[in-house]
């Protein structure tokens, strides 16, 4: 060993020490974290609470500032242990929201939301039931002691299963789906039930981690309020739940889902077209394309008949995609002009379109380039 490498290895030994130190400590937070856990279950409190941690993260940042240590760079620490926290939280009980468990059927619960949700209810301590193509015979002993009935399968049978439901079930069961349109499965729902109906979608696929901090959106339709228990039981499993008027969440959904999948499509299909193969253009990406790589490289790696449904969801869908089309016409003609102004001019309507919203794209989409490129380059 060289003189100079032989200098390093003193601090070098000390560096691996402190290493074995912070896990050790890691551990020990570990253990305390099961016993908080423990405790929430016996209190029902939530798994997430906002303010909570908000509150940890300031005194955190400022405590590694006093420190000398990046603030920043301490939030990203902490929030990470914070959601190893939360997943073990998902491998363990979880508080329930009524005094008894509830009965809740879940029909498509072999599939991947309707599998995830089953096993929280499960954890949970709720009685659940799972139906699909193989058991609806089973409905009719089932459907007395049903407090609720989620229908979670493909968009294009949706409609045909809640028909299916027709006068099967007693009027105090909650009706509801977990489709991403809400305005069609709701009007179903109200035909085929006389009892309560709501519209849920849940904001995330089934491979989460965990329900905390994922987002679930209410649409109420018919007596709501009974699916209060529900929308508790969300909040304790570490959800944050909106409510929304269900034509208004089929508008945004139209273009945050079926225009995106679609562009999303248009992309892929062309790189095919023009052969540039994925892993070339990674040795030439920027990190921030690299990032929209992975976007696109993401929707092939699911399936597609999921996002068949999703993007011909319905004509108001199939409508607005022809209108993006039209609208990418007029840029068209931009190209076949050469015209930069026509280009820079509309570039500045867009911007002063997104207002503030840009910069805080900007402040968002430069902290996971830089992580991204942190771990994957």
């Amino acid at each position: 060993m060289s003189h100079r490498h032989k200098d390093l290895e003193s601090p070098r030994k000390r560096i691996d020490e402190i290493d074995e130190q912070i896990l050790d400590l890691l551990s020990e937070r570990g253990e305390i974290v099961r016993d908080v856990i423990k405790r929430k279950v016996e209190n029902q409190l939530p798994v997430f609470v906002p303010a909570r941690e908000e509150e940890k993260s300031k005194a955190f940042k400022e405590l590694a500032k006093n420190k000398g240590i990046d603030p920043e760079w301490a939030e990203d620490f902490l929030r990470m242990i914070m959601t190893a926290s939360r997943a073990t939280q998902s491998q363990e009980t979880f508080p329930i929201a009524t005094e008894e468990p509830k009965h809740i059927l879940f029909i498509g619960g072999e599939g991947g939301m309707g599998n995830l949700y089953k096993r929280m209810a499960d954890q949970t301590g709720h009685t659940t039931y799972s139906i699909d193509k193989k058991n609806w015979h089973e409905l009719e002993e089932m459907s007395p002691k049903l407090d609720m009935v989620i229908v979670t399968v493909p968009i294009n049978v949706t409609e045909s299963v809640i028909e299916r439901l027709g006068g099967r079930l007693k009027k105090e069961t909650i009706l509801a789906d977990f489709t991403s349109n809400k305005s069609n499965p709701i009007q179903a729902m109200l035909e085929a039930h006389e009892g309560p109906v709501v519209g849920l979608h849940p904001m995330h696929g089934p491979d989460v981690q965990n329900l905390s901090k994922q987002l679930m959106v209410f649409c109420d339709a018919r007596d709501g309020e009974q699916a209060k228990w529900f929308q508790d039981q969300c909040e304790l499993w570490g959800m944050r739940v909106i409510h929304a008027d269900p034509e208004k969440h089929d508008h945004v959904m139209h273009l945050v889902q079926g225009l995106r999948h679609f562009v999303a499509l248009l992309h892929g299909s062309f790189m095919e077209e023009y052969d540039l193969k994925p892993a070339d253009m990674l040795d030439y990406s920027s990190p921030i394309y690299r990032a929209e790589l992975m976007m696109t490289g993401r929707i092939f790696a699911q399936d597609a008949e999921l996002y068949a449904d999703i993007v011909f969801a319905n004509k108001e869908r199939r409508d607005l995609l022809l209108k993006f089309f039209d609208h990418h016409k007029k840029l068209v003609q931009m190209v076949e002009k050469n015209d930069r102004q026509g280009f820079i001019k509309e570039f500045e309507g867009v911007t002063d379109f997104f207002g503030k919203f840009a910069t805080q794209a900007l402040n968002e989409s430069g902290y996971l380039i830089n992580r991204l490129a942190d771990r994957f380059a």
